[in-house]
């Protein structure tokens, strides 16, 4: 338990029996009155964004959460199999601990962590950015365009993102996972 005063962004605590990760904080002291804590806290599982607000020295459940080395082994049905890179163990996550916007950036033997709370594998965290093979892609079309121009292609992980008229079939891409954006050919 640490007091309320004492959060930091960043933490993860528990709250109303969902693990949190407080996003923001901010201590007020009014001139009158007790002091109190506004904090923006994101459930770890939801991803739903709760706001609270909690009189100073008021106490709350710290999580302490390891992250692992991982690899991606494979996907099958809505299965995720990854394999502790340290131990050897095995861990299998479903579609919920490993959202779409995660899912469909993970290749075969790609690197990651998997948060775990208690030895309770709870989400996966990707690189921010991966190296993917271009498998579909449609001819550019020069002329057509004042400036900016880009196309649809399909990378191996089966995503389609936004890329320049240059970017042919076979290329290696380097694409920001955070936002699903064509960074750079490799």
């Amino acid at each position: 338990m640490i007091s309320t005063n004492d959060m930091r962004p960043g933490q993860a605590i528990m709250y109303e029996g969902r693990i949190c990760f407080i996003v923001e904080y901010d201590r007020v002291k009014p001139g009158k009155g007790p002091t109190f804590v506004r904090v923006k806290l994101k459930d770890i599982n939801t991803g739903q964004v709760l706001d609270k607000t909690w009189r100073g020295e008021q106490k709350v459940e710290l999580v302490i959460l390891q992250s692992r080395p991982n690899t991606f082994l494979y996907k099958q049905g809505g299965m995720y199999h990854f394999m502790d890179t340290e131990t050897y163990d095995q861990v299998v996550l479903g579609e919920n601990q490993v959202p779409g916007d995660i899912s469909k950036w993970l290749k075969e033997n790609m690197e990651v962590q998997v948060m775990l709370h208690n030895d309770k594998p709870l989400k996966v965290e990707i690189p921010p950015f991966v190296e993917l093979k271009v498998t579909e892609c449609s001819p550019g079309v020069k002329g057509d365009t004042v400036s900016g121009a880009s196309k649809p292609v399909t990378v191996e992980t089966g995503a389609v993102i936004q890329v320049p008229l240059f970017v042919n079939q076979g290329d290696v891409l380097k694409v920001d996972t955070r936002t699903g954006t064509y960074v750079t050919r490799v």
